[in-house]
């Protein structure tokens, strides 16, 4: 699925040699350098297969409307482009409709913006059927500003046939309703879809087992430690946004006979609006955990921006608020460090009790982190003494494997339990 829709030219193709270009605010707070973007940007364009031959900073004392960058570089673009026999610009902001045309006849160059690089990977990883519909909705999201850049037949108009417009309608016209119309069947294929997910969830709670969901900026590692934690092969390499569709496994902790974690997708600076809105069924899987694991890379130069980051996409599912699930940081790839750092990193998660620091590619740690998510999901454990009839096997089981047995006795007809149980599970199993 690509946002070129040109009749001149049939999308990226892999292999693709491309300019990049990231326009510096003067004046802007930024968390990250200019190098950590442009080192990003190329990694998001090389994860398509794109090869990013020459790269380019642009200090940009006032954004044009026209084109975001002022004519003289454009036309250095245009030179840079020609020099390199490159056919595409890749610019690291958000460009409007009219941005994009203008920089377009400029550079002699197709543009793709941002948002529509990061709607190209997501276009091409995802897996699901469900993946591929919120592709698609946020990718139709985005096209339909740029109808205007999108077409070459803008000027013809059709006659009427009734069901498909009126006498005189302008092709751009026809085309904006069959993206609305389009629009509006995905949607409502994703509230099926979410209704679905909701009916699992809702089993899931009623089980004796609790969900512990995987955030992070992508390529923290997360896929890495899920397969580590979990043994399983999910799809993990040195590559941004290698997850998209969420995984679930069984894993191991202490003191519970099975949990569930949650491979999530990963997050990323200037996330598109499109696609925090079209994810959000699927991240909605994170705010119904008992625990969530924020895993970050240490080792990046940009790990506290990242951090920021993903706190914003999770300010935004509500994720931030008292009653959200409780949040460990995940310090991972404590190899990658050098010897002075990581005694520092590893000093400094020995102090906190919201930190664990570990290498998911090597297993450092990773037993440290089982008991501390251990101890999460039972933090908060009040006792209670609970009655079952002997013959209710299942609601015995289901205090076993959720909580802490501190005694069991039978007496007459009935087994009398004392048990741990946090306020969650104490509430879960009353409903049982």
């Amino acid at each position: 699925m690509s946002v070129f829709n040109r009749s001149d030219d049939s999308g990226i193709a892999r292999g693709e040699r491309a300019v990049l270009a990231v326009p510096e605010r003067i004046g802007s707070a930024s968390l990250r350098s200019v190098d950590a973007r442009m080192e990003e940007a190329a990694g998001l364009a090389m994860a398509i297969g794109i090869e990013v031959v020459e790269r380019k900073a642009f200090r940009i004392r006032q954004v044009r409307p026209a084109s975001l960058f002022g004519k003289g570089q454009a036309e250095e673009l245009a030179g840079i482009a020609e020099a390199a026999d490159a056919k595409l610009l890749i610019v690291d902001a958000s460009l409007t409709p009219v941005q994009q045309k203008t920089l377009e006849d400029l550079t002699k160059c197709k543009v793709i913006d941002r948002t529509g690089l990061i709607l190209e990977i997501f276009g091409e990883r995802a897996a699901t059927a469900e993946g591929r519909l919120q592709v698609e909705l946020a990718h139709l999201d985005y096209q339909a500003g740029r109808l205007v850049r999108s077409w070459t037949h803008l000027e013809r108009q059709r006659g009427g046939f009734g069901f498909l417009g009126g006498p005189g309608e302008t092709q751009i016209e026809a085309d904006r309703r069959m993206i609305r119309d389009r629009m509006a069947r995905i949607r409502k294929e994703l509230d099926q879809v979410k209704r679905t997910r909701g009916l699992h969830r809702g089993r899931r709670q009623k089980a004796p087992w609790p969900v512990i969901a995987l955030v992070g900026y992508t390529n923290a590692g997360k896929s890495t430690l899920f397969n580590r934690m979990t043994q399983a092969s999910v799809m993990a390499e040195d590559l941004l946004f290698a997850t998209l569709d969420p995984t679930m496994r069984q894993v191991r902790i202490p003191g519970f006979d099975k949990a569930i974690l949650s491979d999530t997708v990963g997050f990323v600076s200037d996330l598109p609006t499109e696609l925090v809105a079209a994810f959000r069924a699927t991240l909605e899987e994170v705010a119904s955990a008992d625990l969530i694991l924020h895993v970050r890379d240490v080792s990046h130069p940009d790990t506290d921006a990242q951090k920021a980051d993903v706190e914003q996409v999770l300010g935004v599912l509500g994720l931030n608020e008292e009653d959200s699930p409780p949040r460990l940081e995940v310090w991972n790839k404590i190899d990658a460090l050098s010897r002075l750092d990581r005694s520092e990193i590893e000093g400094e998660s020995d102090r906190r009790d919201d930190v664990v620091a570990v290498s998911a590619l090597t297993g450092e740690g990773v037993d440290v982190l089982r008991d501390e998510i251990s101890r999460l999901l039972h933090s908060g454990a009040q006792t209670h003494i609970v009655r079952i009839p002997v013959a209710d096997g299942g609601r015995l089981a289901w205090l076993h494997a959720r909580g802490e047995i501190v005694d069991q006795q039978v007496v007459e007809d009935d087994t009398v339990v004392t048990v741990k149980l946090s306020p969650e599970n104490w509430a879960r199993f009353q409903r049982l």
